[in-house]
């Protein structure tokens, strides 16, 4: 069952914001707002990556609508974070702050601190007991959940998909973005509807981006149709459907249909007509895959073995259809019980995915608001009283 947001406090997030202070909170809003400014593309990412402080300081000023769930949970979360300064001591408040600073600054989220938070509520609500043993006694797991006489480590670690992705998806908004006026002028000179695809067999990050970015340029520039080497494979061609002229509105969708969905796509329409740039990567995605890695690295350093130990894994910067593959596939649970059979799992007890789904109570969330894997090996698997933490879901 997923936590019901109550009505917000508006003075529990004024509390929130003095927690963080307040010249903290207005340069971060700042920086959001310069943001906006970077391209339609960058300027979506950054709205989607940062929804957390935009929700908190939209319902900290006049209302033109009813809050939304997702807003909800948002100042509940918020709320929560000043609740537990309040009962921490002085050495637990500064960490506290110090997640929170810390998620206020550079590429940082509040995803972190409000998934900890989260976590927490999610098990008193199955009836345990919480203490917050990372911010109060810097215990290296952040969570010390008891019930029945037993007890158990939680580790709550964030990773982003973006780990296993060769198409790195915040660079292909920066790509989309740096090339949309190129394109809309070659349009004035070429009108009609185009194709550019790419073919990128060892990927694209940040570090590729400019030579890229050079290439269309030039391919533009020279009205040239293609363009190859081993790293980049690029084709510029009228756009043709099956089933005849698709409205450019429904472009997007048809093409995501026929590309599949773990292709990267973007459309730059002008009144002269429309370039949609498609791009695959020379193999799949391995989100799931960067989880075990993950799983393996974190487990030595977060969990002391000295009791059964819960690996709580959100995953950030998935969209809906990556999320509901990745459940639907079973790529989460193949890896994660690979993980499991494993001789360094030995203190893990079970390990636990979520995502922003889960966190805002969106469409397409988990059930119970996580996905678990037990691990079957561990001599705690079969304690009924840690069955509602570990139990697992698929």
């Amino acid at each position: 069952m997923q936590l019901q947001p109550p009505p917000y406090d508006p003075a529990m997030l004024e509390a929130f914001v003095r927690l963080a202070g307040s010249r903290a909170w207005t340069m971060r809003l700042a920086e959001l707002r310069q943001h906006a400014t970077s391209g339609p593309r960058v300027s979506q990412a950054k709205r989607q990556r940062h929804a957390l402080e935009l929700a908190i300081e939209r319902l900290r000023g006049p209302m033109g609508r009813p809050p939304s769930v997702a807003e909800l949970h948002a100042a509940r979360l918020a709320g929560e974070a000043v609740a537990l300064s309040r009962i921490l001591g002085g050495a637990g408040r500064t960490r506290l702050r110090d997640r929170l600073l810390q998620g206020l600054s550079g590429d940082g989220t509040l995803v972190p601190l409000f998934h900890l938070l989260r976590t927490a509520a999610l098990q008193v609500s199955r009836g345990f007991s919480v203490t917050f043993a990372g911010l109060a006694d810097a215990a290296p797991y952040d969570l010390l959940i008891e019930r029945e006489a037993l007890a158990a480590e939680i580790a709550c670690e964030v990773l982003s998909a973006e780990d296993g992705r060769l198409v790195q998806r915040q660079v292909w908004s920066q790509l989309a973005d740096a090339v949309d006026a190129a394109l809309r002028a070659w349009l004035v000179a070429w009108p009609g509807r185009y194709l550019l695809k790419l073919t990128l067999p060892q990927g694209l990050n940040r570090a590729g981006l400019p030579a890229l970015l050079s290439r269309i340029h030039r391919l533009l520039e020279h009205n040239r149709r293609q363009d190859h080497d081993a790293g980049a494979v690029l084709r510029l061609e009228p756009l043709v459907l099956a089933g005849g002229r698709t409205p450019d509105r429904l472009l997007l969708p048809a093409l995501r249909h026929e590309f599949g969905p773990k292709a990267h796509l973007a459309a730059i329409a002008s009144p002269s007509g429309v370039v949609v740039m498609a791009a695959r990567a020379g193999r799949a995605d391995e989100v799931a895959l960067a989880l075990r890695h993950r799983l393996f690295e974190v487990t030595p350093r977060r969990l002391t073995g000295s009791r059964p130990g819960i690996l709580a894994c959100f995953i950030e910067e998935t969209d809906r259809n990556e999320w509901c593959g990745l459940r639907e596939h079973l790529e989460l649970e193949g890896e994660a019980r690979q993980f499991l059979a494993c001789q360094a799992a030995r203190p893990v007890v079970a390990v636990t995915c979520a995502s922003r789904f889960e966190l805002f109570d969106m469409p397409d969330a988990v059930d119970g608001g996580e996905l678990r894997f037990r691990n079957p090996a561990h001599p705690a698997a079969s304690a009924a009283a840690l069955r509602p933490a570990i139990l697992s879901s698929v």
